[in-house]
């Protein structure tokens, strides 16, 4: 009952759902960059974000080396945390939305694993594009996640015409193994050099500068706007295709917009970070749980929440066995296997 009370009023008040998920963040984020080998008071690192970033002058010098540890080792990395984590939650709050089935997400559809060859492919190749330079990595990456997306649903719909949820995310995930395999074939076959691959792919932000906050940063801004700018339609359309195009909604043009913008992100992400499981998943199903349906307050407020919960993520990573670090893909796994399978008994008592 008192639960009840609670997701009402979040629900009525939704500017305390956007406060709350912003001083979320904002803790996250200064815990993140806090904690490590040395300790640094929150105090200084936003004196030290706001002299290098304003450039406010204050009554006593900081450090220097506090200066080199917070803005070319943790920030960044805490950085790109953030923005792999409010990505993927995207990404999954856009699928679930257009799918009408909270089990979507870029991993369970095969996105994630499609885009991971990509990346694989340019690791393996050395591959540069004359026209994209550094940023072959993530485009090849975006390509490979929306190519296999669009595989699934083509595969999908040979196998039942109806193309339900379930029958997509099945397809999906037999695609995910599939492409698994190929990766593993293009790491058997690259000799000692590249045998970290296996590393980056279990989902890592470790030793990751400014350099690949400046990839992803781009493709999360241009699929992010894609995204928001189509939330009334993914509203619309949770009524059913018939009600929407009632209501002059453009389905397939549409559908093409959200495929494209939630491929764009989880590619991007993919490409930095590895693969990251269930962060697609379990954070737009609470994130709705609190908040409601309203994917023009779903979107955003998963995005806030999943990075501040990957950031988070990535400092237990980091922490837990000291000195020595977990892939966060490994931690993502732990919490959201028993979460998806909770959801997908759920889903079957509904039927």
């Amino acid at each position: 009952m008192q639960s009840l009370f609670i997701q009402r009023f979040l629900t009525k008040n939704i500017f305390v759902a956007y406060v709350v998920a912003l001083l979320f963040l904002f803790f996250c984020v200064l815990l993140g960059v806090s904690k490590g080998s040395l300790s640094i008071p929150f105090s200084i690192i936003i004196e030290v974000l706001l002299t290098e970033w304003l450039n406010l002058p204050f009554d006593f010098e900081i450090e220097t080396m506090y200066i080199n540890i917070i803005m070319d080792i943790r920030f960044p990395r805490v950085l790109l945390a953030l923005l792999v984590g409010a990505s993927l939650a995207l990404a999954g709050a856009s699928f679930q939305g257009l799918l009408k089935n909270p089990l979507a997400d870029p991993y369970t559809l095969g996105v994630s694993s499609g885009a991971a060859v990509g990346a694989v492919f340019v690791l393996f190749t050395g591959l540069t594009l004359p026209f994209f330079g550094r940023f072959t990595l993530p485009f090849v990456s975006i390509v490979g996640g929306l190519l296999t997306l669009i595989m699934v649903i083509t595969f999908a719909r040979l196998i039942k015409k109806s193309m339900s949820a379930e029958t997509i995310i099945l397809v999906g995930i037999i695609f995910s193994a599939f492409l698994g395999s190929i990766i593993s074939l293009m790491i058997a076959l690259t000799g000692e050099e590249l045998r970290q691959i296996v590393y980056w792919l279990m989902g890592s932000v470790a030793l990751r500068g400014w350099n690949y906050v400046q990839l992803i940063f781009p493709f999360f801004i241009i699929g992010f706007f894609i995204l928001l700018y189509n939330t009334r339609e993914l509203n619309a359309m949770a009524f059913g295709e018939e009600t929407a195009r009632h209501l002059g909604v453009n389905i397939q043009r549409r559908k093409m917009h959200i495929l494209i913008g939630a491929s764009l992100v989880t590619g991007a992400a993919v490409a930095v970070s590895g693969t990251i499981g269930f962060v697609g998943l379990v954070i737009p199903h609470l994130t709705r749980l609190l908040w409601g349906p309203d994917h023009r307050h779903l979107l955003p407020l998963s995005m806030i929440i999943g990075g501040g919960f990957l950031v988070i993520t990535d400092l237990v990573a980091r922490t837990i066995i000291a000195p020595s670090e977990l892939p966060i893909g490994v931690i993502t796994a732990i919490i959201g296997g028993p979460v998806f399978g909770m959801i997908l008994i759920r889903q079957r008592h509904k039927l």
